[in-house]
């Protein structure tokens, strides 16, 4: 079976995938990968979150050039994932507001 992976599965570092995969293979308990990695809990939540919203950002449908530029950037670490999520949504109230 030749599957297509899903775009944003494409555009994670190697290092959010391979937490990924010790995540799954350590049954998603934050407590045993904070043991794996050797750090603590709030330390492994928030890599999950980092990795979830990078996630989120990827799995916007838009094709916008400003959106893509955004995404861009953030994947650069030129600008915060915060901050991106920030300019995306102000963007795209004033898109709606514009259109309507």
């Amino acid at each position: 079976m030749n599957r297509s992976l899903p775009i944003w599965i494409t555009k994670l570092d190697n290092e959010d995938i391979e937490f990924i995969k010790n995540f799954v293979l350590h049954s998603g308990s934050f407590k045993n990968l904070a043991k794996y990695y050797d750090v603590s809990y709030p330390t492994i939540k928030s890599k999950t979150n980092n990795v979830i919203e990078k996630i989120k950002m990827f799995d916007l449908q838009q094709e916008d050039s400003f959106i893509s530029l955004i995404k861009s950037m953030s994947l650069d670490d030129k600008i915060s994932l915060e901050d991106a999520k920030i300019l995306i949504k102000y963007y795209m109230d004033e898109k709606e507001n514009y259109d309507e």
